[in-house]
């Protein structure tokens, strides 16, 4: 009897481990149509770091999930590929007594949206403005706008970061004296087959390009290394075709957009075609911000700060060309960042200066733009990016 209760109490004992395992895995199950939409911002008397919320790809709705994480200028965000990790510059000019900003890497909590400092490292530049993390989640990308320069950084197994395993300062001038005094590298950002790495220079004029290594963290020039912009032009950001034939600089000083012939196997941009981002009859002072290709590889848009809108351009998908249609305003002012939802049917927009992220509907078949209802606070909001949502 003794032995029959001891295997009694030992497959009593097993059956909770595998309920608590049955329940364990429930509990990290992908929640469909639900995702974690985290929020960059400039800290300051409003915003204290990265917010959250919950994003419905079903309606577009936005729930306020409070505070991520407590951190200063986390400008702009960048999610691991398999969504565990979340990593943020810390646009700063002052780090650990440098003149450099910082990048720090974050577990995500998918269920709270709330995020848990693993570590933070130098970007080695002052004032990084943009992050990435390549396609095989090996090494994060950073480009420092006040110093000029690009840096790559090795993800470990636990998601924290190393220093700087690659570091390229970057040379060049343009002719506003006021913005382009020298180098000012405005994002680093990887073509779709995860090869090369292009940094548009806002100061420089060019944008760089670099063949990327992510095992080892390295980046080399290709060939040629750079690719001039108009003089003036002052190239902020780029976003390729999902064919991988074709991309897109969007201009911050002069407002307008380069297209490029893309050659993947080279990596080489050939410009084709240049358009301007704002109505012909405007007349005020506006700036670019961000551009983004819808993944049907039928739509791009562009932001402009001043002028307060979206610009939708249809493209062509046999020559990559661009052709306007018609510009949103954004229901706020200083439209800093927008995305396409993961579906690709809602684009979020974070405007700056009004402390507002405005959801809009976006029809993929034919590019119509409409308010969606959805208008939330949130503080300084510069980026956005999502994560899966989970149990």
């Amino acid at each position: 009897m003794r032995f029959d209760g001891h295997m009694r109490l030992h497959w009593a004992i097993l059956g909770l481990m595998a309920l608590s395992l049955s329940q364990s895995v429930e509990a990290q199950r992908p929640v469909k149509g639900q995702y974690i939409a985290f929020v960059g911002t400039y800290t300051g008397k409003e915003s204290k770091g990265i917010y959250a919320f919950r994003f419905d790809s079903d309606n577009g709705k936005m729930q306020p999930l409070g505070l991520a994480a407590e951190i200063r200028n986390p400008t702009f965000l960048a999610p691991h590929t398999k969504g565990r990790f979340l990593y943020s510059i810390g646009e700063v000019g002052d780090f650990q007594g440098q003149k450099a900003g910082s990048v720090s890497a974050f577990a995500v909590d998918a269920k709270t949206g709330k995020l848990t400092l693993l570590n933070t490292v130098s970007t080695r530049g002052a004032g990084p403005c943009h992050v990435s993390v390549d396609d095989t989640g090996r090494c994060v990308l950073v480009a420092n706008y006040g110093g000029g320069s690009v840096a790559v950084f090795r993800i470990g197994e636990d998601g924290k970061l190393s220093e700087a395993t690659d570091f390229v300062q970057h040379t060049g001038k343009g002719p506003n004296l006021k913005r382009q005094a020298g180098p000012h590298a405005h994002a680093f950002t990887l073509a779709p087959d995860n090869r090369y790495a292009f940094a548009p220079d806002l100061g420089a004029d060019r944008v760089f390009i670099y063949r990327l290594d992510p095992v080892n963290g390295k980046i080399t020039p290709g060939d040629p290394p750079s690719v001039k912009i108009i003089p003036g032009a002052g190239p902020r950001h780029i976003a390729f075709h999902p064919s991988a034939k074709f991309a897109y600089v969007i201009n911050e000083l002069l407002s307008t957009i380069t297209t490029f012939e893309y050659d993947a196997e080279r990596g080489q941009l050939q410009e084709i075609q240049n358009l301007s981002t704002l109505p012909e009859d405007f007349q005020g002072e506006s700036y670019t911000a961000e551009v983004a290709v819808h993944k049907s590889g039928r739509w791009l848009l562009g932001s402009n700060r001043g002028h307060d809108s979206l610009t939708l351009f249809s493209i062509d998908r046999r020559t990559g060309r661009l052709a306007l249609q018609h510009h949103i305003p954004t229901q706020g002012k200083w439209p800093r960042h927008f995305t396409f939802d993961p579906s690709g049917r809602f684009i979020l927009v974070a405007n700056q200066h009004t402390n507002n992220i405005v959801v809009f509907r976006f029809d993929p078949e034919t590019g119509r733009i409409t308010p969606a209802g959805v208008n939330v606070e949130a503080p300084a909001p510069v980026c956005i990016d999502f994560v899966q949502a989970m149990r």
